[in-house]
């Protein structure tokens, strides 16, 4: 088990770690937990009683948050002319063809998302091995495989996020800064509860939801009740 540092250990006595806590007591906790000197992204996980391996309780996709997530998100459109001129006009950071799939071969990666026209797929789906372990392959459960370049770019610039299970059916999300107001981290984290309820899959037996669990970078976890999310 990792060593765990002097104000970590003096925050989680702040707080009772086998309780379930409300939506609203849980982000007060994590906002007193911070022990990070710099404004840290909290992020909400959820523990799922679903089997990954079975192709329907994979789940991916993406989900707009009503506040952002605090972070500056950098997109990158791979797109021909007309539609990467429309990307750049949405707000897109970079927009080309063959060029960035280029600089991406090159092992460049200054982006944290990427958004493609489904022709390009072709070319892009080549790079499946650099793109796909980092999470950056365009897919189109997640939107990022469109032909509407200027609503996604604007959609992902204002914090739209995307979510994909792990092996063991867990869901890490980002849902803000410990700077943001209580109430907001509060909706954004409701905005993902709410989508996990909309894509529970139909072969789910039992509890769906194992573990709601609400921390901030290098703070201790707290658990949330499911029941006090809604």
């Amino acid at each position: 088990m990792a060593k765990r540092g002097k104000k970590y250990l003096e925050a989680v006595k702040l707080y009772d770690r086998t309780k379930k806590y409300s939506l609203e007591e849980a982000v007060e906790l994590v906002k007193k937990t911070n022990v990070a000197k710099f404004d840290a992204t909290v992020e909400v996980a959820f523990r799922l009683n679903i089997d990954p391996r079975k192709a329907e309780q994979n789940l991916r996709g993406a989900v707009s948050l009503p506040h952002g997530t605090g972070k500056t998100v950098r997109v990158l459109v791979i797109a021909k002319s007309a539609k990467a001129q429309e990307a750049l006009a949405a707000g897109a950071d970079y927009a080309g063809d063959a060029e960035y799939i280029e600089k991406i071969k090159e092992g460049w990666f200054e982006f944290d998302t990427i958004i493609a026209t489904p022709d390009m797929m072709g070319e892009l789906g080549k790079l499946g091995r650099i793109l796909g372990p980092k999470g950056l392959m365009p897919n189109p459960k997640t939107g990022t495989v469109t032909m509407n370049i200027e609503q996604t770019v604007k959609e992902f610039k204002a914090g739209k996020v995307e979510y994909r299970t792990d092996k063991v059916g867990n869901i890490q999300v980002p849902v803000g800064k410990v700077s943001f107001e209580s109430a907001k981290l509060a909706e954004n984290v409701k905005a993902i509860y709410n989508q996990m309820l909309r894509v529970k899959p139909q072969t789910v037996k039992g509890v769906y939801m194992m573990n709601i669990t609400l921390s901030s970078t290098m703070g201790p976890g707290v658990k949330v009740s499911a029941d006090l999310v809604a």
